[in-house]
């Protein structure tokens, strides 16, 4: 993506805008695959960090399976064209209705705690098959807030109760077909998600059914120039060779999953933004654009890095700036960031902004949500127009005369 290029993207479909580009995706993807060369791999696209349905087809195109966590995830992949069986629904705090509703559509059932897998057993014994969800309670990098496999999450089925695990499964006759980890985001320890791979398939060798075994994702991008990233190749190799050797113990091969999502698409992805002024303070240059954290809540919820850049004048004097946004609240960007030199109108431009964005906008101050564009093969395409103001009010539901005459006070 060239600056110039970006810059007319915006003349042509507005501002603020997301722009994501098949071509990295298809980059990482390739990269994952090639690196796991030596194992029967499956990569199950996990959806909630970009599901617009042109990306849930370029996914399918490339051979992926999908990862969904609620059933409207679950209906979106079907849309998109997924089979039930290409589907993982690993919901977390749902009703037992909600589970059976996934089962009725045919997907991949994944359960992470012994209440539903004992409602599960219940209601299906051994015709429906399921994954069970383990919690290693290993850290293996990242946010706090998204690292989920530590002892005090909510996640998962803690590997502490296994034995209780066995016994609702002989007692209700579960077919489980997979065992699941999944450790967190912004993987850098290698050796300590190693180590949680070994303890997975230690315990997986207690399970006689099994299909495969999805190690989760989480594998860390670059936010920063010269940023740490997980060395997926180095992985593939020590993986691989663990997995191997795990297959001949088990005595057939099985399917190695991840459920990659941030890892496919951040990179891919860009969010350009419009600068409405520039304002000085006492204490503070203010670059403030035309966007907030409706649009882009990342480096307000979790503190994230995102790099940014000015398109528009990119050859320009540095200098140091604080972006922040529009919303009646304190929505920053970026504090004393080193940026070209910043005029009103200019396109800033936001890095990594493929996963976890768009999916975590909102309407709060009832702005409305920015178009999305794919960029295929150097050509542009809308895969999601610019909301309105009548799609804020679309499922607000006119009262009428209510109101016309005073109501009475209670």
């Amino acid at each position: 993506m060239q600056n110039l290029d970006l810059v007319k993207l915006t003349e042509q479909y507005g501002s603020p805008l997301f722009v994501y580009d098949a071509t990295v995706i298809e980059r990482q993807y390739n990269r994952l695959t090639n690196a796991f060369s030596q194992v029967d791999l499956k990569l199950h696209y996990a959806c909630k960090a970009l599901n617009n349905q042109a990306i849930l087809k370029l996914m399918r195109s490339f051979g992926a399976g999908l990862d969904t966590v609620s059933i409207e995830e679950v209906h979106l992949g079907l849309k998109a064209g997924f089979t039930p069986e290409e589907i993982m629904y690993t919901p977390n705090g749902v009703s037992f209705e909600e589970i059976k509703q996934a089962v009725e559509l045919g997907a991949q059932i994944n359960i992470d705690n012994l209440v539903m897998l004992e409602k599960f057993g219940h209601e299906y014994g051994h015709s429906y098959p399921v994954c069970v969800r383990l919690n290693p309670h290993i850290l293996a990098g990242g946010n706090h807030k998204i690292s989920v496999g530590h002892i005090d999450s909510k996640f998962g089925v803690s590997i502490h109760q296994v034995r209780h695990l066995k016994r609702l499964i002989e007692a209700y006759n579960l077919h489980v077909n997979g065992v699941h980890m999944h450790t967190g985001s912004d993987i850098l320890d290698i050796e300590a998600f190693l180590r949680g791979a070994e303890l997975l398939m230690d315990i997986a060798l207690d399970f006689p059914e099994l299909e495969y075994i999805d190690f989760g994702s989480g594998f860390k991008v670059p936010y920063k120039p010269s940023d740490a990233e997980t060395n997926i190749e180095e992985l593939g190799e020590k993986m691989s060779a663990l997995f191997a050797d795990f297959c001949k113990q088990y005595g057939k091969q099985l399917t190695l999953v991840f459920e990659p999502g941030k890892y496919l698409v951040s990179q891919a992805g860009v969010f350009l933004a419009s600068v409405n002024v520039v304002k000085q303070t006492t204490a503070t240059v203010f670059a403030q654009i035309n966007s907030g954290f409706n649009h882009f809540i990342r480096p307000m919820f979790y503190d994230a890095y995102h790099h940014i850049t000015n398109a528009s004048n990119p050859n320009g004097q540095p200098r140091i700036y604080t972006v922040t946004g529009y919303i009646c609240e304190t929505d920053t960007f970026g504090w004393d960031r080193s940026i070209n030199e910043i005029r009103e109108g200019d396109i800033l431009c936001f890095n990594n902004a493929g996963a976890y964005v768009f999916t975590m906008a909102s309407n709060y101050n009832s702005r409305i949500k920015p178009a999305e564009v794919l960029l295929v093969d150097g050509q542009a395409h809308l895969i999601s127009r610019r909301q309105n103001i009548d799609d804020i009010l679309a499922t607000q539901v006119d009262v009428g005369n209510l109101f016309d005459k005073p109501v009475e006070s209670i």
